[in-house]
């Protein structure tokens, strides 16, 4: 269908401008300096994180567990700096090591059990929120070291910190995906699993290192915003496997694997941090955001869907 590949190569790019456009004339604010800076901040937290949900779900998987890694990511570096007195850098290699191990554990459960990883996550999810929760009590947790706020409330010159970490993980990530035979592996195996290991791909290697990755990236996220609202919250992240699902495919990442890029997950990412924002300068109520999210979400996954049953005829 014309329609649907026309939108996968140009459609993304129109919907956000239209989206800018339509918020621009209803909101009055809404193209001052300030408004788009705290914008370009949001879309880097949430980012960052979809540049790992976009491996694992390229790679044919799925990661809904990135919101409870956060959360606890987040209260173990805020723990370390507050009662047992760790250097902030040593406390975040201490939280970025705990989320690769969580991206690892997620990957070793899907690999040797055979279990849907999006059950797997979805269970590593509702046991890391609890975690957060049991050791938090529900309550914040405050008092972090000065210095550490460089790292989510620092600028580069006039560029916050957080959007400068966000272009070099997307320009990685881009390079590694095009221009390495480690993103052609990723894309082998989302595409037929099976054809890339007779091919010679080490598929369950392959498929465990891009949800350590995942968790990597997901680290840096939680620091960010620690370090940005200064505190840890047990509820930190915790739409974020919505939103960072939605943004991957607007962005043309299949949920059947195989296919996507960064560079689309990234203006996936945009719209999101857009519509969002632009909904709360309209004082519209956050469940009331979630329903817009929603019919986004189904939208995108509708046009996947189509365009790989356009495309199975062709193959046969």
């Amino acid at each position: 269908m014309r329609v649907i590949s026309f939108y996968k190569k140009w459609g993304i790019y129109l919907f956000l401008l239209v989206e800018i456009i339509i918020f621009t004339l209803l909101t009055d604010n809404f193209f001052s300096w300030n408004n788009i800076m705290n914008i370009i901040r949001q879309s880097a937290m949430l980012g960052i994180v979809v540049v790992g949900v976009s491996f694992v779900m390229i790679c044919g998987g799925c990661d809904l567990s990135v919101g409870g890694q956060m959360a606890v990511n987040g209260i173990v570096a805020a723990l370390l700096m507050i009662r047992f007195g760790f250097h902030p850098f040593l406390a975040s290699l201490i939280s970025i090591g705990l989320g690769v191990i969580m991206g690892i554990v997620n990957g070793v459960i899907v690999v040797k059990l055979k279990i849907q990883p999006l059950v797997v996550t979805l269970g590593t999810m509702t046991i890391l929120q609890a975690i957060a929760y049991i050791v938090t009590g529900g309550k914040p947790i405050y008092g972090l070291p000065e210095s550490f706020s460089m790292l989510g409330q620092g600028y580069i010159g006039p560029i916050p910190v957080p959007v400068v970490l966000f272009v070099i993980i997307a320009l990685i990530a881009s390079f590694v995906l095009r221009k390495t035979y480690f993103g052609r592996y990723i894309y082998a195996t989302g595409g037929n699993e099976e054809t890339a290991r007779l091919a010679g791909v080490n598929v369950k290697l392959l498929q465990v290192t891009v949800y350590a990755i995942c968790g990597f990236v997901t680290a840096i996220s939680s620091l960010i915003m620690l370090s940005r609202v200064n505190s840890a919250q047990a509820g930190a992240g915790a739409t974020y496997a919505f939103d960072c699902m939605t943004a991957a495919v607007l962005g043309g990442v299949s949920f059947s694997g195989g296919e996507g890029k960064v560079s689309g997950a990234v203006i996936g990412v945009i719209i999101i941090a857009v519509l969002g924002n632009a909904l709360v300068l309209m004082n519209v109520n956050e469940y009331y955001q979630n329903v817009f999210k929603g019919i986004l979400l189904i939208f995108a996954v509708a046009l996947d869907n189509l365009q790989i049953k356009d495309k199975k005829p062709a193959s046969e």
